[in-house]
Parts: C-alpha cells; sequence; structure tokens
C-alpha cells in the first residue's frame, strides 16, 4: 500500500455528517507496512486532507505511525474525551488546527506566525467562534493604567506585565506596551539579557476575552496582528531572554513564554492551550513557538483537548526548563 492509498482509505472513513474525524486504533506489535516511507507520508498529509486523525495507543507503538496522526492520545486518557468532544462540537476549528499544525516545523518563524494568523482570522469569521461569543458576551469595564513595567539594571532589561486584576491577560495594550518594551531590547546593544515575568497570583491567564472579536473586520486585524506582533519580535531576542512564569500560564501566556531562550516556573504553574473551546486556535504565536519547544503531538495535545498540565509534566516535556520553588519568586 503506497501513502496515497493509505490517506485515500483513511478519506472514505470519513462520512460527510461526521465530525470530519478519524480514530485510528495504534497497539503494541503493530507492524509498519514495509511499502510505505515516512517522508512520503509526511509529504501527503501537507496536502490539505481536511479531517483529523487521533490515534489512540496501546503499549509501545512503532513512531512511524505517529506521523499517520493528528493528536495522540494513551488509551484511557481522560483527555480524549475531551478531544472527541472538540472534535464533534467545533469540527471546523480542529481541522484548520491539524491543517496549521501539520506544516508549522517546515517553515521559518516568520512564515508560520502567517499562517497561524491567517487561520485564525479565518476562526474568527466562522460559525464556532461566533457561537462562543454569543453565549460568552464581553463585559466591558474601565481598566486604566499601564500594563507592562519596564526597568532596566546595567545590562538587565526587566519587563513586567502589570495587570494583575485580570490575571494579566493580554489585550490590545498590553500587546502594544509589550512591543515597543522589546523592540528597545532588541535596538540597544548594551541589554544582554531581558527577563519577562508578571506581576500578581498569575503570569498570564491569556488574551483577554473581553476583546475577542472586536476588530471591525477579521482581515484587518490579521495585518494588525502582524505588524504590531509580540511573537516575532521575542523571536529575535529569544537568545537573550528568560520568562519567569508562576500560576495560571494559559494561552498567548505559555505561547510566548515558549519563545525564551530559557522557561524558569514555579511549582505552581498550570499550563493550557484552552482557544479551540472558543472556536479557535492559538493566536499568539504558540503553534510557532511550542512545537519547537515540545513537538507536534504534545502541542496537539494541548490544544486539542484544552487540558493543562503542571510544571512538573512541562519540565518533563521540555516546556520549561528549571522549577523554583513558589515562595522563592521575585
Amino acid at each position: 500500500m503506497s501513502a496515497q492509498a493509505l490517506f485515500d482509505e483513511l478519506r472514505r472513513d470519513v462520512a460527510p455528517e461526521r465530525s470530519g474525524a478519524v480514530l485510528v486504533m495504534l497497539e503494541e506489535g503493530l507492524q509498519w507496512p514495509d511499502a510505505i516511507n515516512p517522508d512520503e507520508l509526511a509529504r501527503h498529509r501537507l496536502a490539505g486532507l481536511p479531517f483529523v486523525v487521533v490515534g489512540t495507543t496501546r503499549g509501545a507503538i512503532d513512531e512511524r505511525w505517529l506521523a499517520l496522526c493528528d493528536v495522540v492520545v494513551a488509551d484511557g486518557d481522560p483527555a480524549l474525551e475531551r478531544i472527541e468532544d472538540n472534535l464533534a462540537t467545533r469540527p471546523v476549528t480542529c481541522a484548520t488546527l491539524a491543517l496549521l499544525l501539520r506544516g508549522q516545523l517546515r517553515l521559518s518563524v516568520d512564515d508560520g506566525l502567517v499562517a497561524e494568523s491567517a487561520a485564525y482570522s479565518v476562526l474568527q469569521s466562522g460559525p464556532e467562534f461566533a457561537a462562543w461569543r454569543a453565549a460568552h458576551p464581553p463585559h466591558r469595564e474601565p481598566d486604566p493604567g499601564p500594563r507592562v513595567r519596564v526597568e532596566r539594571g546595567g545590562d538587565v532589561l526587566r519587563v513586567t506585565l502589570t495587570r494583575p486584576q485580570r490575571l494579566n491577560a493580554l489585550d490590545t495594550q498590553m500587546r502594544d506596551e509589550l512591543v515597543e518594551a522589546l523592540t528597545l531590547a532588541a535596538l540597544h546593544p548594551g541589554i544582554t539579557d531581558v527577563e519577562l515575568r508578571g506581576e500578581g497570583k498569575a503570569f498570564s491567564a491569556g488574551g483577554d476575552l473581553d476583546e475577542f472579536g472586536s476588530r471591525p473586520d477579521p482581515a484587518t486585524a490579521h495585518l494588525v496582528r502582524l505588524e504590531r506582533s509580540v511573537a516575532r519580535t521575542l523571536s529575535r531576542l529569544t537568545a537573550r531572554t528568560t520568562a519567569y512564569v508562576h500560576g495560571a500560564t494559559m494561552g498567548s501566556g505559555i505561547e510566548l513564554a515558549a519563545f525564551t531562550e530559557r522557561v524558569v516556573a514555579t511549582e505552581d504553574t498550570e499550563i493550557a492551550l484552552p482557544e479551540v473551546e472558543l472556536g479557535l486556535v492559538p493566536g499568539a504565536g504558540g503553534t510557532v513557538s511550542m512545537p519547537r519547544r515540545i513537538g507536534r503531538l504534545r502541542t496537539a495535545w494541548l490544544a486539542f483537548s484544552g487540558c493543562s498540565i503542571d510544571a512538573a509534566t512541562a519540565r518533563a516535556w521540555g516546556l520549561v526548563d528549571e522549577i523554583i520553588p513558589a515562595q522563592s519568586r521575585s
């Protein structure tokens, strides 16, 4: 069987009335077809087949099978129920996420950010995000004050998120202030180290939900997102930057932290990618930064399930480089 024949067979299993997902049981001892070249399989995966292949594993699996899958879950993992629910209720979002993640590691950081932003913008005009927004109308309240504090000490620049009352949720103002601060660091030859921190009980709980979908149109939002990209600016500073995360580090919080050279987390850190439940894909650079740290399939597990992981798991995966006691955070 060729790789193309294998995908043709999978495509036939996706009926129009289904969610656009195929469940593949991968059991220990399952032999890889000798006639299929894994590289050929990867090329066909990039052909843009608009459905999600979910691999459920039992025992040790020949890793070549994993190239077939968009997300892999161990049999009995409670995350499978969350993934199945998202596939059933948000099929467009899940298919878009699968298509996006399949090709990210073959793209440059800049090209990856363009692809992510385009996918995010398309979904903002789709029915699944509209349903979430209708069920969760924004509550706009005055929230004055700066979002970022910048402090210089010798050759170190400390950039601190200062919106603790909203768990340092990333809004437009914070985005712009972060870009300004990080651009300063990038252009100043005397700054050799950048520290990214957050005030209060959380590093960042993610994007400000009240702002989601607030732009006049998704196309304009796409261009603005690329023009004022915290992710792109951080990627220029990777070798010089350390993120100190704690508490809730969700969505854009971990997506941006993953661009830094080193991530230091307190023991109470909780990490998740919740965007699919909103009818969106990660939009702060997570489909670019996180696969480069933990691989496509672990990124997919987080994004498709929306489940959280603790600091110890993040350290084992390589998403966190060091764990420190919560009381030692400064």
